[in-house]
């Protein structure tokens, strides 16, 4: 994140034309791949994400298999095709570090403990970055989970708040936050009233920060209740094929 002079917030509108405690438009949609047991894809605004789940499996590793829980894994990664910059098929230093921080934000709700000796694997992938990719992975995977069929104490839903000329703005995008001074990504079960996942990149007050949590708070509760239409939804076609 480096800081500007690029002026993004006029008269209380954004540069894309959006309030600041306003989202970017928000898709979503489970089952999308037949290979998988679960999968789903997420779009925040131009940044799409695809997330897939196999498993409760046998583990690849024998030696991976832990006698109490299923072993949780998770592989984020960007496409070569994703970004303006050009990028390396190779995993990055970054890639590896994000798949933990998403693995991290989902276990604490996954009944791994139901299925020992066992792996569940996810993997992520960016079809298209446009800031927040990690929230939306979360969001994504979260989802995919679900739509496996993988017991879990709640969903998890994220977004990112970050500081724009001074404001503070919730969803923010990637020229918001190339030249904002602050960006926290907040991932949270609701029904639970836990958060998994709290990150801080920059300089917020502490008045700022209780702020941005609750600007956070705010807008996953709308993403988790379109994550819980996009599964009723899912459900109740299926119903009336049937």
């Amino acid at each position: 994140m480096s800081k500007g002079k690029v002026k993004l917030i006029d008269n209380g509108l954004r540069h894309d034309g959006r309030k600041l405690d306003e989202l970017r438009t928000i898709k979503m949609e489970v089952g999308i791949l037949k290979s998988a047991n679960g999968s789903a894809l997420v779009e925040y605004g131009k940044t799409k994400v695809i997330a897939a789940v196999y498993g409760p499996r046998e583990p690849q590793m024998k030696f991976m298999a832990l006698p109490n829980r299923a072993t949780i894994r998770c592989r984020y990664h960007m496409a070569s095709f994703s970004t303006h910059e050009r990028k390396s098929p190779a995993p990055t230093r970054r890639e590896i570090e994000l798949s933990k921080v998403i693995r991290e934000a989902l276990e604490p709700v996954i009944l791994s403990e139901l299925y020992p000796r066992t792996s569940i694997d996810i993997f992520i992938e960016v079809i298209n970055a446009d800031g927040g990719t990690r929230t939306a992975s979360i969001t994504a995977a979260s989802l995919a989970l679900a739509d496996a069929g993988i017991p879990m104490k709640d969903l998890v839903a994220s977004v990112a708040v970050g500081k724009v000329d001074g404001y503070l703005v919730l969803d923010i995008d990637e020229i918001e936050d190339m030249y904002g001074s602050a960006d926290m990504p907040v991932a949270m079960a609701p029904a639970l009233g836990r958060i998994t996942l709290l990150q801080l990149n920059g300089v917020l007050t502490s008045e700022e920060f209780i702020q941005a949590l609750n600007l956070a708070k705010a807008g996953i509760k709308q993403i988790y209740e379109i994550q819980k239409e996009t599964l009723k939804r899912k459900y109740l076609t299926v119903k009336v094929e049937d």
